[in-house]
């Protein structure tokens, strides 16, 4: 899937609030959401603190392909928000979509992210 296939796709559903383990247009989560803009079959029951790294690092290689260097738009990343606690959004190529769980909602921002980023994978 072109790395513009999967920023329309996560741009589809800017706005859709923020919910727990969401998997559909009634709610999303930032795991749902990169289910949903890479077409990929999303788990559920994890933890929402407490994350560990190497094991989303494992789950995430297992269906994409991880990527050295700079990220291009559609890739998805993994980021570290705060102590034990891991995110995931989609590069724009110029920002980031993700489920802002503050904001309540699906959101696009500008730039570079503001957490540590521990990975970068490609559909």
């Amino acid at each position: 899937m072109p790395g513009e296939a999967v920023v329309a796709r996560a741009r589809a559903v800017l706005g859709v609030p923020f919910r727990l383990h969401g998997r559909d247009g009634a709610g999303l989560d930032c795991v749902g959401l990169a289910a949903h803009a890479l077409r990929l079959a999303a788990p559920s029951g994890y933890p929402l603190r407490g994350g560990d790294a190497a094991a989303v690092r494992a789950r995430l290689d297992a269906v994409l392909r991880r990527v050295e260097g700079a990220a291009a738009a559609g890739d998805l990343l993994l980021m570290r928000t705060g102590p034990g606690q891991l995110h995931l959004g989609v590069w724009t190529g110029a920002g980031l979509i993700h489920a802002d769980a503050g904001l309540r909602r699906v959101v696009e921002r500008p730039g570079a992210p503001p957490w540590p980023l521990l990975g970068c994978w490609r559909r």
